[in-house]
């Protein structure tokens, strides 16, 4: 598995699983085909209710801990200094895990400043390998960075064909923070899947459009999540190696960007409201 270096020197797998809206009782069984199909990072959340069920597939996937790499997020309520000191205990428990790989912020919400605080210490400690951020604008992580010991190892935004960000990523970059994208395939907005111009793309190479889009961001470097609960989509999710997209294809994948989010914007008043009411109890 391709891998990518964080600027604190940790090595991440470029591929990951995302357990977002997988059910819990399914969530077990998904993460151990996932593993067995040959992921290695894998990503929940507080937020996903699925922690608990994500841990028990670590456990009995078969692959040592040391192997896998492991990401959990801070909900909103959560996100303070005390906030995190204490949900995070939670969330190891939950998981099962002695430390995990990358904890991130997953909204630019609430005491973000005390979180970072508490992250850094729990960094220290041994208990995370890398601590980074989720959906937070380039000001926002630069802002964290220069009154912090700590910059952001990660910044997990939206990014897919219809949504390219590229003059976000090349800000992250700038400041040394990798990206990684989550909802890569629009969750099937657009009809992603039948896109007449990735489809043909993929006829060159004899790969699927969600293939396309995958190694069109593995390609640039950007980490990926990709969720499934098909065992044959897993497998496909992971073969994406064996290709390269020439500069016209990627040229032509530029000129499906519309430019905003498929999902929302995270700064809408009304959104932050209803994403700071949402209230995990975790």
């Amino acid at each position: 598995m391709q891998k990518v270096r964080l600027n604190n020197g940790v090595e991440m797998p470029i591929l990951g699983f995302g357990t977002f809206q997988i059910p819990d009782n399914e969530t077990e069984q998904a993460v151990i085909q996932a593993i067995q199909a040959g992921y290695r990072h894998i990503d929940t959340a507080q937020s996903y209710m699925n922690e608990e069920a994500t841990g028990l597939g670590i456990a009995n996937s078969g692959v040592a801990r040391e192997e896998l790499f492991i990401t959990t997020k801070i909900w909103i309520e959560n996100t303070s200094y005390e906030g995190v000191q204490a949900s995070f205990q939670r969330s190891l428990e939950r998981l099962g895990l002695d430390y995990v790989d990358l904890l991130l912020l997953h909204q630019p919400y609430n005491d973000v400043y005390g979180a970072w605080r508490a992250m850094e210490e729990l960094q220290k400690e041994g208990k995370i390998k890398a601590i980074g951020v989720s959906n937070f604008a380039v000001d926002r992580v630069v802002d964290l960075a220069l009154f912090n010991e700590i910059t952001p190892q990660i910044n997990q935004i939206e990014i897919n064909p219809f949504h390219q960000q590229k003059e976000v990523i090349d800000a992250l970059r700038q400041e040394e923070v990798v990206p990684e994208a989550w909802a890569p395939f629009a969750e099937g907005k657009n009809n992603i899947f039948q896109n007449e111009l990735l489809s043909e793309i993929g006829k060159k190479y004899n790969k699927s459009v969600a293939q396309v889009i995958i190694r069109w961001l593995v390609e640039q470097d950007i980490v990926v999540l990709a969720k499934t609960v098909s065992p044959q989509r897993m497998k496909e999710n992971l073969d994406v190696f064996d290709f390269s997209l020439t500069k016209e294809d990627k040229e032509q994948i530029s000129t499906l960007n519309i430019g905003d989010s498929q999902f929302f914007s995270h700064s809408d008043p009304k959104m932050i409201k209803a994403l700071a009411s949402r209230k995990i109890n975790v």
